[in-house]
Formats: C-alpha cells, sequence, structure tokens
C-alpha cells in the first residue's frame, strides 16, 4: 500500500459528534483510499459508529473522553490542558505523527490551540483563515475571514501569497488571480492600507500568481479573480453577506415555488434546473476553512454542517497535502 495522507480528526467537536464525524470519515472513504484517519475521541462510542464499515487499516483511534465545548472561551478551552480530542489531534500533527489536522468544534479554541502548537511560517506575522467561495466559472479562495481585524499592508501581501499558494494547491492546473476587496476600482480609492498594498503586489507579479488590482463587493461571484484578500473585519462582514443573500434566495424561491398550485406546476416542470441551482448553493460543497500561515495547515469544518459537509472538508484536507500547499508558500515568499 503506499504512503496515505495521514488526518488527524477531532471526533468531538461540532453539533451531532462523533457520530457525524464518523458518518463523515465512512463516506468520505468511499471515494477516497488515499487518507488515513487518525481519530481523537471517545473510543467507545467511536468503535460502535466505525466498526465493519472501514477497514482497520485506513483509521486509529487515540482514546479520550475530554472535549472543548461550544460554549468554552478559547483561554478555557487552552485552560482545559491537553486531554481534550482537538489539543491531542493539534499535537499529533505537532509531533509530526500526522500531516493535518481538521476540526467542526469550537472555532476561537481551534485558532489559539492551534497558534499554541504549531510554529508560524518564517517570515509570515499573522495565520490567516480563508475559505472556498462558488464563483460563474467554478471557485475562490477568500482571506482573511475573521482572524485579523487589523492588518498592515505587510499583512495583506502575506495574505496573498498563502491565498494563491492555496488556490494552486488545490486547482494545481490553474493560474492564480489575485485581487484586494475594496470600494471601488480605481487606484485611489481605498485607505492608505490598501493602497500600499496595491503597490506592494503590483510589484511582486510572480509566475505563480497574477495581481489585478482592486475587486469590489458586488464582483465577488463573475469569476474573473480566484484569490480575494482583505483583512478580517471587511472578510467576515463579506462572507456572512453572502451567506445570507444565498439563504435569502434559497428560502424565497422554495416559498414562491410551494405557496400556489402554479407555484407547484412551475417547480415540477423545472425540476432538473431547480436541482441544479440548489445544489450550487448548497453549502456543504464548500465546506472547510483553512487557517494558514501556521507551519502546518488547520481545517475548519462547519459545526453545523451534516455528514456530507464533513466528508468534503476531508476531501479539502487531502488536496491540500497532495498539493503541497506549506511548500508552495514557502517558495512564493522566498520569490
Amino acid at each position: 500500500m503506499p504512503d496515505l495522507i495521514k488526518v488527524a480528526v477531532d471526533a468531538m467537536g461540532g453539533d451531532g459528534s462523533p457520530k457525524k464525524i464518523i458518518d463523515g470519515i465512512i463516506h468520505n472513504h468511499l471515494s477516497n483510499k488515499e487518507t488515513f484517519y487518525k481519530i481523537f475521541g471517545d473510543e467507545k462510542k467511536i468503535k460502535k459508529l466505525i466498526e465493519n464499515k472501514i477497514d482497520n487499516k485506513f483509521y486509529q483511534i487515540f482514546h479520550t473522553e475530554k472535549k472543548v465545548e461550544s460554549t468554552d472561551s478559547p483561554l478555557e478551552a487552552a485552560k482545559k490542558g491537553k486531554d481534550t480530542s482537538m489539543w491531542l489531534a493539534i499535537e499529533s500533527v505537532k509531533k509530526g505523527e500526522s500531516d493535518i489536522v481538521i476540526s467542526a468544534g469550537n472555532t476561537g479554541a481551534l485558532l489559539v490551540i492551534s497558534k499554541l502548537n504549531l510554529k508560524m511560517i518564517e517570515n509570515i506575522d499573522k495565520p490567516a483563515l480563508s475559505a472556498l467561495w462558488p464563483n460563474k466559472k467554478g471557485m475562490s479562495v477568500v482571506l482573511d475571514l475573521g482572524a485579523n481585524i487589523e492588518c498592515s499592508s505587510k499583512n495583506l501581501v502575506d495574505f496573498s501569497i498563502m491565498g494563491a499558494s492555496l488556490y494552486r494547491s488545490l486547482y494545481p492546473q490553474e493560474k492564480a488571480n489575485i485581487a484586494l476587496l475594496n470600494i471601488g476600482s480605481e487606484e485611489l480609492k481605498g485607505n492608505e492600507i490598501i493602497k500600499e498594498t496595491f503597490q506592494l503586489l503590483t510589484k511582486k507579479d510572480s509566475m505563480d500568481f497574477n495581481f489585478s488590482g482592486y475587486i469590489e463587493g458586488n464582483e465577488l461571484m463573475n469569476g474573473e479573480v480566484n484569490v480575494i484578500v482583505s483583512d478580517g473585519f471587511t472578510g467576515n462582514v463579506a462572507l456572512k453577506t453572502a451567506e445570507g443573500t444565498a439563504n435569502f434566495i434559497t428560502s424565497e424561491l422554495k416559498k414562491t415555488m410551494t405557496d400556489s398550485l402554479i407555484g407547484k406546476l412551475s417547480s415540477l416542470l423545472n425540476f432538473s434546473n431547480l436541482r441544479k441551482f440548489k445544489k450550487r448553493l448548497d453549502p456543504r460543497l464548500y465546506n472547510g476553512a483553512i487557517f494558514i500561515g501556521l507551519d502546518s495547515p488547520v481545517v475548519k469544518s462547519h459545526g453545523g454542517t451534516d455528514f456530507i459537509g464533513f466528508s468534503n472538508s476531508l476531501d479539502v484536507c487531502r488536496r491540500i497535502i497532495k498539493g503541497n500547499l506549506i511548500d508552495k508558500i514557502k517558495n512564493n515568499l522566498k520569490s
């Protein structure tokens, strides 16, 4: 058997755990035989869910009954000690026993415990939270989504390099095309930090990415760029706005199609197109935020997703490691 990608899984984080997590692992394994799952959590509960579902040569359970609660503050989570499933999963990466870690648990706790255990990539000052967003032509990487409220121009340049590296590791056949999220597309628009970042990136065009200048909020989904960079405050507002808009459109369309006889007939006639539309906006397909800037990647699955969404996050883990994300970031920083 060839070397497997080793993913450390916090099995006790998020809603419906560990069942959702284990069901996600089982679903992921159906189409992926390249991953070895190192599962951290309550062994008695996990064994009941996974035994006879996956060959045991593809997983190992590390027992702990302690876990980080969704209500814990990051400080409380860190003070719980080194016996929680989240801490042990991250520590597995720190020790070189796993390639990447994933959790659906408390986001703040995950970021703090990751920073306590894992070193920063050399010359990166701040890690960033990134995610995949759909656009008209495929997918975009967007960062930072809330890890850093205030950023310097250097931070934004670093985010650009890391975002381009992430995009290239996930989509190795495509070129990364970067833009800064701003209030206008003209060079003079925006605050001094944005304008300074613009000047720095203009001089940093490399073989691995293009810089396309500014992008406005109403252009995020047009697909002209595939790496969108902002500070954490702006990025988080943009993310929540996009999520809310998608939910509004989906719920209003569903309401329109079921409120009357004509609507119901129309939905039957357009069943195939509606199904495609629903799938395109299905948040489970884009589940998996990536905490980058540390010397090992950390993936955060949405706590409220189901096992399909968690399975998709596991696939993101596999693609990140196969795409040599950390090496790409280091090489781009050198150039």
